[in-house]
């Protein structure tokens, strides 16, 4: 098969839409009793009184109305599928909202998270192929609006435009969502439509030849808002930061929404996400520093694509008394792949040539899933009681080819290029077929509006199958996980909250393997001050992973580890002080430890954890009085310590403060010029190492852009 010429791909048997359709409408009966005695119950005589949710969220439906105006979030779904106060969840958890990313004209989701506490990125340097970033050190599992995705390493770049909010939890999360690591979740929050009118355009230049043309706008359809729509739009143009490289993208998202009463919401939302890139700059000889421009691959053999289609439907509805059910169900295709040659090995006899080989992958995949819940809320004068219950499906299926041969090697002082591979035949070729059904409750419970108590607990049901299609063999096994999460949160004030909790995750294994585990103890503090909308979370916390299987990032070769303990303390803030001033500010601190009696890299770190990360956002609006406009100048700092970048300690990055700057002028009422520059003193350092060559982090760029709001 000639992947770089023909692309062509597999095309797994279609998901029925009627199956799609009879699964959603099974999960209504299924729970329909439910629903009756709890109406039944709750117009007894006995009733108990209803809960009122003022200017936030009933049920599981999250109210993410303020995100675009503020930089500071109030509540959170991050911690299970009930929307919560952020003061009350026993839980870390930061919220990077639209407006935040917008201010720091973040583009990809590893610049969305970079000021985070807790949060590594770009620890593959100049690698563009996944979302690259780690929580508490270990790679995340990722949902939208509650449902998985997977994790982010092999997994699709987001576009963070397409998200009202990012939300990411830090510590296990299984109860909650399913699979993750016990580091941390995130979650993306889809932009749906609106009840009223609203919009904006924008369009964007920069460096690399950056042309970007952007929207998002909806209004109602109807006069008595009972049905509104939604359309965003992202479509891009652009080089990478070296050369023979592009940078392109098509995002088209649109959706409905209908409420046919007070009560009831139904929302249908269609997204198109197409990139055709480049996978990265395919590194540089150990011992040169050449600039990030420079290209060892092969341009004839130089690609990143994908393309994905995501149909998602969301369903709520309030049958009062407390009452109420959600459904979200999803469904997505995806064809992605890319192939680079890679600088292979360094002479060490004064030559000047390096070896290089050629590596790609194709694969594509079909995911549908499905959540239904109920939510029963309640109060006395005393107690306030919020029960979740729900059940989950998930099929996800893909086909992947793995491509590896060796290429001519390339002499660095004069480079000549030789050409692509031509024809590659796989030298792996995988099925993997994955089903997933899952019960869940979560049981909140607060005392005297001052002691929050909260319970999850979930079991999830895994059928894996693997088919190594060269060989015609089949892997298979079956799990049954019980995870568990338990929290308490106690309001010294009305502005400070201690916390505690015990949370467990469990991840799929490959098949044939058992699922590899995590536990975390947490114990932290937070502070919301009512003089003006700010949080500041602190946090310790003790977290271990067992059974795991880590690939060495300079040998690429995989290696069993029995255990690995995370201990850390972080400090996050996220502060509109003024009107003119804003802040954000995180410190992470993490001890790491693999622990293997006599094993040989027993005390060794794990990759790519460093032991300190600091970072500060602000931001300061002087007000133009009407003799101009206003101007909002913002400038930023990131230090990453270094890490190690294989799992004997021998190789390791180079620690670094990079610094962001930004600088937006109102031109008029609803028109803004921005101006952003990431890293603007061009600071270089090698983020990453192998036997073969070294990747530096991304360099300077700067983007500008001119926004019409309405």
């Amino acid at each position: 098969m000639d992947i770089d010429r023909t692309r062509t791909h597999r095309r797994l048997a279609p998901l029925s839409r009627r199956s799609a359709i009879l699964l959603g409408c099974t999960a209504l009966v299924a729970l329909s009793p439910a629903i009756a005695s709890a109406q039944d119950a709750a117009s007894g005589a006995t009733a108990l009184e209803t809960i009122v949710v003022q200017g936030g969220s009933s049920g599981t439906v999250l109210n993410t109305d303020n995100d675009s105006q503020s930089i500071v979030a109030t509540e959170t779904t991050a911690t299970g599928k009930l929307p919560t106060d952020i003061l009350k969840a026993p839980a870390s958890v930061s919220v990077i909202t639209s407006k935040e990313i917008e201010q720091r004209g973040a583009d990809t989701v590893e610049q969305v998270v970079q000021y985070t506490a807790g949060v590594v990125t770009d620890f593959y340097g100049s690698d563009d192929r996944y979302d690259y970033f780690d929580i508490r050190g270990f790679t995340p599992y990722t949902y939208r609006d509650g449902l998985a995705i997977g994790r982010t390493f092999a997994g699709t770049r987001e576009e963070p435009y397409a998200y009202e909010r990012i939300e990411v939890l830090k510590g296990a999360s299984s109860s909650g969502f399913g699979a993750a690591e016990p580091g941390g979740s995130v979650n993306y929050v889809t932009k749906t439509p609106k009840r009223e009118r609203f919009g904006e355009v924008y369009g964007t230049g920069g460096s690399f030849a950056h042309k970007e043309l952007g929207f998002d706008f909806g209004d109602n359809l109807t006069g008595d808002d009972t049905l509104s729509y939604r359309l965003t739009g992202k479509f891009q143009r652009a080089d990478a930061e070296y050369d023979y490289s592009q940078d392109d993208e098509n995002f088209i998202m649109g959706g409905l929404t209908w409420r046919p009463d007070a009560a009831t919401n139904l929302t249908v939302v269609f997204d198109h996400l197409d990139k055709d890139g480049v996978p990265g700059s395919g590194g540089h000889p150990l011992g040169t520093d050449f600039d990030r421009d420079t290209f060892f691959g092969e341009p004839d053999y130089y690609f990143s694509e994908t393309n994905r289609n995501s149909y998602s439907v969301m369903f709520d509805h309030d049958f009062g008394n407390g009452l109420s059910f959600g459904s979200n169900a999803r469904y997505s295709n995806l064809n992605d792949g890319f192939g680079s040659a890679y600088i292979g090995g360094t002479p060490t006899d004064g030559s000047t040539t390096a070896s290089r080989y050629f590596f790609g992958s194709d694969k594509s995949s079909e995911q549908f899933i499905i959540d239904a819940n109920l939510v029963y809320e309640t109060r006395t004068d005393t107690v306030e009681s919020r029960t979740l219950f729900g059940t989950e499906y998930n099929k996800f299926e893909s086909d992947t080819d793995n491509f590896y041969t060796s290429a001519p090697s390339i002499d660095w002082e004069n480079p000549i290029y030789s050409g692509g591979p031509g024809s590659l035949s796989p030298y792996s070729s995988v099925n993997n077929d994955q089903k997933t059904a899952a019960v869940y409750l979560q049981q909140d419970l607060t005392f005297f509006d001052k002691l929050t108590v909260s319970v999850g607990l979930r079991n999830d049901w895994l059928d894996l199958s693997e088919t190594d299609l060269l060989a015609g063999s089949t892997a298979s096994g079956n799990h049954s996980e019980f995870t568990k999460r338990i929290g308490a949160s106690y309001k010294i004030t009305e502005e400070l909250a201690p916390y505690i909790s015990y949370a467990e995750s469990a991840a799929p294994p490959a098949s044939g393997a058992d699922p590899t585990t995590g536990k975390q103890y947490e114990l932290g503090i937070k502070y919301r001050p009512e003089a003006f909308p700010a949080l500041i979370t602190a946090s310790v916390y003790d977290l271990t992973k067992g059974n795991i299987t880590v690939y060495d990032q300079v040998t690429y070769l995989p290696q069993t580890v029995e255990k690995v303990r995370h201990r850390g303390f972080e400090l996050e803030a996220k502060a509109e002080v003024t009107d003119q001033i804003d802040i954000i500010a995180a410190y992470s601190y993490i001890d790491s430890k693999i622990d293997e009696p006599g094993g040989d890299n027993d005390g060794n770190r794990l990759m790519r954890v460093p032991k300190h990360l600091a970072s500060i956002w602000g931001t300061y609006t002087l007000a133009g009085q009407g003799a101009r406009g206003d101007m909002t100048f913002g400038v930023g700092a990131r230090y990453l310590d270094s890490y190690y970048t294989d799992i004997g300690n021998t190789a390791s990055s180079e620690s670094a403060v990079v610094f962001d700057v930004a600088y937006t002028y109102k031109v008029q009422e609803n028109t803004t010029f921005q101006l952003n520059v990431n890293n603007v003193f061009d600071e270089k350092h090698i983020a990453s190492t192998d036997s073969g060559a070294v990747y530096y982090n991304p360099g300077r760029k700067l983007m500008a852009t001119l926004r019409q709001t309405w």
